[in-house]
């Protein structure tokens, strides 16, 4: 179950994951994967939180060396890296976390096991046909040449045991990293291949771990896979072939549990407590509501694996998100839409349209699903998110202490409280300490020679809610926000002589514009 202390997120463009403290929303790591360029099928979690899982994208050489598009099954590898996660310092351990080689095919969105299938993870790929296309040669384009084969692979991690591998040093160092050879992986046993509907794009395990949801983009079904059946195969050996790097691949008819048809172009799934799956149907524009079966049964009383309900969105639906639809235990009355296309669903401002978020109430079991409410979205096509009772946070309303870090989460030795503030000078260097507080700061003149180091200390000392104070220097490239309580550090070079106006960037009372002051930097 979600307990709302922390957000994990990651940058595609960067291959990136970062930490966010939900004790005050603010990113507390972030962390670049040293063997990739750009990441996709992150940031899932296991169970315990014990794992921060980031998907690879496109294959690519691991080296850092240059390898041509002759050598792409030579030298191009994809990837998966289980970043280890320490609850108590509310960090990703680097030298703790390891990544595994896969088959250079484009891997994608990734889940993780839970109850019958904890210790378990599952990711998606495409173009294991491992097309690298080049249509100014002559060559079929990625999308078709990524797109030639019936099946892509499913790829089914034994992380609990790849975990023990690592801790047994069966690792070795690229990048320095911690990286997991393809052919340990083989040899001991910890990761397969099931034929998956080609180019998929996410897996969805069920709250009770035991089915497993793919839906490939170019098919109009949903194919559910049974943990139990995967499980069996494996230890039976149940082995179909193997790929041309050797990982076994597990009899397809073995472990499918059913298909079920949803319409067109299905993409990611989510769960609830009565036992229904919704789906985002990209080319249709719609969600689809669907019964799961096995012990899901009773809680529906409908015909298993059937669709029930269907809603058109606006449009081009993505992701989508019910309330704890990850979860073990989903509490799904609501479920929101993340819609790639608004079109005409708002004033036009332009060329560029926003996305739109749209609320669906999902409550009524036995009734038709209802959409409530259209949300424009004025940043970057909307990839993923999560949906959490708010109950369940608990964020501080201000900082616990006057003087608080963020970063460490723990009051900041250079904090001040009224009446410490002061300015020290040794040779070529300034500190500063300093207090904000409605509407004024201490002090207000500041004056160092061209050539300092200056090292500024700024204290929100207000305790009231919402008295969130700002500090910008124009000219130095400095804007910082400070909540009740918050203390940061800046530290640069005046190597610019002048004057410099600082003041407030947050408003804060109707003495707003006079909360500033002067850097004076003398020639």
């Amino acid at each position: 179950d979600y307990d709302g202390q922390f957000l994990f997120i990651n940058d595609k463009a960067n291959a990136r994951v970062a930490v966010i403290d939900l004790r005050d929303f603010e990113t507390k790591q972030i962390l670049k994967n040293p063997l990739s360029l750009g990441d996709h099928g992150g940031t899932m979690v296991t169970p315990n939180t014990e794992w921060v899982i980031e998907g690879g994208q496109y294959g690519m050489p691991w080296s850092g060396e240059y390898a041509g598009l002759d050598k792409y099954a030579e030298k191009y590898r994809g990837m998966i890296t289980f970043w280890k996660f320490d609850r108590d310092k509310g960090r990703i351990i680097k030298d703790k976390s390891f990544a595994m080689e896969l088959p250079p095919y484009w891997q994608d969105i990734t889940d993780a096991g839970k109850l019958v299938s904890e210790g378990w993870v599952f990711q998606n790929s495409f173009n294991t046909e491992m097309a690298t296309g080049g249509v100014e040669d002559g060559n079929p384009p990625f999308e078709a040449g990524a797109s030639q084969r019936d099946m892509d692979y499913l790829h089914v991690i034994n992380l609990k045991k790849a975990a023990q591998l690592f801790d047994e040093g069966k690792t070795i160092k690229i990048n320095g990293f911690n990286v997991l050879p393809l052919e340990t992986s083989i040899k001991e046993g910890i990761l397969y291949f099931i034929p998956e509907p080609k180019s998929p794009h996410g897996v969805d395990v069920t709250p009770d771990g035991n089915y497993l949801v793919v839906s490939g983009k170019l098919d109009p079904q949903a194919t559910v896979y049974n943990f139990t059946k995967i499980k069996k195969a494996i230890d039976e050996g149940n082995i179909k072939e193997r790929d041309a790097y050797g990982v076994p691949v597990l009899d397809y008819d073995a472990v499918m549990e059913t298909q079920v048809e949803l319409g067109l172009g299905p993409l990611h799934t989510q769960f609830d407590q009565n036992g229904f799956a919704y789906t985002s149907l990209f080319l249709e524009s719609a969600v689809v509501r669907w019964t799961l079966g096995g012990e899901w049964s009773d809680k529906h009383n409908q015909q298993d694996w059937t669709v029930v309900d269907k809603i058109p969105v606006h449009y081009n639906i993505g992701h989508l998100a019910v309330a704890e639809g990850d979860n073990v235990h989903p509490d799904g009355n609501y479920l929101v839409a993340l819609n790639k296309w608004a079109v005409d669903r708002f004033t036009n401002v332009g060329p560029l349209l926003p996305q739109n978020f749209q609320l669906i109430d999902i409550s009524n079991p036995d009734g038709q699903m209802q959409r409530l409410y259209d949300m424009p979205i004025g940043i970057g096509e909307p990839h993923c998110a999560q949906l959490i009772k708010a109950d369940k946070l608990k964020p501080w309303e201000v900082y616990p202490e006057i003087g608080w870090n963020p970063g460490t989460q723990s009051k900041d030795k250079n904090g001040v409280m009224p009446g410490e503030e002061r300015i020290k000078r040794t040779h070529k260097k300034v500190e500063i300490w300093m207090s904000a507080i409605r509407s004024h700061y201490t002090p207000e003149h500041v004056e160092v020679q061209k050539g300092d180091k200056v090292i500024w200390h700024i204290t929100n000392i207000e305790r009231a809610k919402d008295a969130t104070h700002g500090f910008a220097i124009p000219g130095y490239n400095y804007n910082l926000s400070l909540e009740p309580g918050e203390t940061q550090t800046i530290e640069f070079t005046a190597n610019e002589s002048g004057v410099f106006p600082f003041y407030c960037t947050e408003f804060c009372s109707a003495l707003h514009l006079e909360m500033a002051g002067y850097f004076l930097v003398k020639p």
